[in-house]
């Protein structure tokens, strides 16, 4: 067999590109160099480049919009799946994230996909606020040759679930859209549904009288080579703990972990923001407790599945109608049918409360099938790779804590820092987060929140700028609990500080004065230079605690900005929302 031909030396290359594409070719079979020149048509098709291939018949690829509204980022990767999915029946996708969409937008398109989140108790992801109030208006645009489908992603541990996709729904037929498809629920464990959804709505959306799909073979260009794997929440790469310390001193009332993970031989990359998802495991303890309450103690297998597949502390009011139907017990069902008692139950109970509360003997596929599966855990990541290389890192704090009589604990949290030790493997896949990013131009400032482990991503963003000999202009605040027991990366930051690549630093620890002292408060203080930052354009980054912290901290920044331009609150509202859409006011909480 002869080699393929090898490009003269002539060819329109550079002598070394001339080298390097002779040894990728002289190594390809016939299918990988059809596929190749597959590529180059599309790549030139894509370009805009006149092609020099002999025309063929055009086919109509009917337009859809794929709009997406999401917080954490789940609902944007599933709009970038949906859109491969139309590309190969023969739709022409534009993914539209909500926070650059308007409803006149969304009336111009015939066919429309939505993919939206629901945030805590039934709130629209922050970057999709503009949109919900435009298209709740009543002067929202009418949506006549709209046909349209909705999926919606929550979390039914919260008792609005999937609120904001309902919305939408129900907002979009009102203004005369044509719903194509029935709403879909998903839960955390969205992937399959949505798989299976997507298979028979795309279709639909795309109409009988639409011109049949062009014979197209679809080219993943994620898997070139073959060699590639993708590591996800469903296909976890179990990485090395290499370090593991408390970051708390021993007489702190915290047990907060630095974990430092191999990511040797996984080719796993991440950037300064993103999030690192765990795969963890119940406490065993907890584990048996839920199998006595459910008549099923010593069951060793079904021990081993709630261990590692099964959520055994998520209490819902989901569980709880699925528990009343299950047993048919008549106590069951007068909670389940009662909201306000219902309401009153469900806060600071876990699933072996409902089953100790109302004792009913269950088979093991009862009581698996009362539980969702165990979800992973994101963890901002404390690092940048153009520091640490191979590696990541995360900032973990113990959940502990009594409610109802009973010690609780967070599933995620003690798992590494109780059962955990070096040498030990966790199962986790990077969870990119592209909205919440260092400045495309280092000149510009920022001023990063993070109290408690909220200051993770920020030690990430330094290690950024530091690996790149950066020196911009930066403040960090951060504030725990007590200087002396919680200061986390104390030394870090103080050789930051030191060598010029952090700018300034201000500290509020709660419980080193009788009047407790938080982040929002330094900033107060400091609202004068705050203000002349955020005026020069500075770039504001929040994370950690949405339901305290960030509300707090939002406030502050409100109050700064009316106190420093002479403005009334609402108008001050409207420059962080302005700040919000420019980019310029980011936040990672939960």
């Amino acid at each position: 067999m002869t080699s393929p031909a090898r490009l003269p030396t002539n060819a329109p290359f550079p002598p070394d590109a001339i080298a390097a594409l002779n040894r990728v070719i002289e190594h390809t079979s016939p299918t990988q160099r059809s596929w190749l020149a597959g590529f180059l048509a599309g790549y030139e098709a894509a370009s805009g480049t006149p092609a020099t291939a002999p025309a063929v018949a055009s086919v109509v690829r009917p337009a859809l919009t794929i709009l997406f509204a999401t917080e954490s980022g789940n609902s944007e990767a599933l709009a970038r799946k949906a859109s491969k999915d139309a590309s190969r029946l023969g739709f022409a996708p534009r993914v539209l994230d909500a926070a650059d969409a308007t409803p006149a937008d969304l009336a111009r398109t015939e066919r429309l996909l939505v993919i939206a989140a629901t945030w805590g108790e039934g709130e629209a992801p922050a970057r999709a606020t503009d949109f919900m109030a435009a298209l709740m208006a009543d002067a929202a645009t009418r949506m006549d040759k709209v046909n349209y489908a909705v999926l919606a992603l929550g979390d039914r541990a919260y008792a609005q679930f999937c609120a904001t996709g309902h919305a939408i729904d129900e907002r979009l037929a009102a203004l005369g859209g044509h719903r194509a498809a029935p709403l879909l629920e998903c839960d955390l464990d969205y992937d399959a549904p949505a798989a299976t959804w997507l298979g028979t709505t795309l279709p639909a959306l795309r109409g009988k009288e639409a011109e049949p799909a062009p014979s197209v073979i679809h080219v993943d260009f994620g898997a070139v080579g073959g060699e590639a794997r993708e590591w996800s929440k469903s296909n976890p790469f179990e990485a090395e703990i290499t370090d593991l310390v408390n970051l708390n001193s021993s007489r702190s009332a915290k047990q907060t972990v630095h974990v430092e993970l191999s990511l040797a031989g996984s080719g796993l990359t991440y950037l300064p923001g993103d999030a690192i998802g765990v795969a963890p495991e119940n406490d065993s303890a907890v584990v048996e407790a839920v199998l006595d309450a459910a008549g099923l103690a010593g069951d060793t297998a079904l021990h081993a599945a709630l261990v590692s597949k099964h959520d055994v502390t998520t209490l819902s009011g989901h569980v709880v109608r699925s528990f009343a139907e299950l047993t048919g017990d008549p106590s069951i069902k007068d909670l389940a049918g009662d909201p306000e008692r219902l309401a009153d139950f469900l806060p600071g109970r876990h699933v072996v409360d409902l089953l100790t509360a109302f004792p009913n003997k269950l088979t093991p596929a009862q009581l698996t099938g009362l539980l969702r599966p165990l979800p992973p855990r994101l963890y901002s990541v404390a690092s940048s790779q153009a520091m640490v290389g191979e590696e990541a890192h995360l900032l973990v704090s113990a959940v502990r804590y009594q409610a109802h009589g009973r010690d609780r604990v967070g599933v995620a949290s003690t798992h590494i820092a109780d059962r955990r030790r070096v040498g030990d493997r966790l199962g986790i896949h990077v969870k990119a987060n592209p909205h919440f990013r260092l400045p495309s131009d280092p000149a510009t400032p920022i001023v990063m929140i993070g109290p408690g482990t909220g200051v993770a991503p920020f030690r990430a963003f330094m290690q950024e700028r530091d690996a790149a000999g950066l020196a911009g202009k930066s403040w960090l605040f951060f504030g725990d609990q007590r200087y002396t027991h919680d200061f986390l990366y104390q030394l870090e930051w103080q050789d930051l500080i030191e060598r010029g690549v952090l700018g300034r630093i201000d500290v509020a620890f709660s419980r080193d004065q009788d009047a407790k002292i938080y982040v929002q408060n330094r900033m107060w203080e400091a609202r004068r230079d705050l203000h002349r930052w955020i005026e020069d354009g500075a770039t504001l980054y929040v994370c950690g605690d949405q339901t305290r912290m960030a509300r707090d901290v939002h406030t502050a920044l409100r109050d700064i900005i009316a106190d420093g331009a002479g403005i009334a609150a609402d108008a001050a509202e409207e420059r962080l929302a302005a700040m919000k859409k420019q980019g310029r006011y980011l936040l990672d909480v939960y």
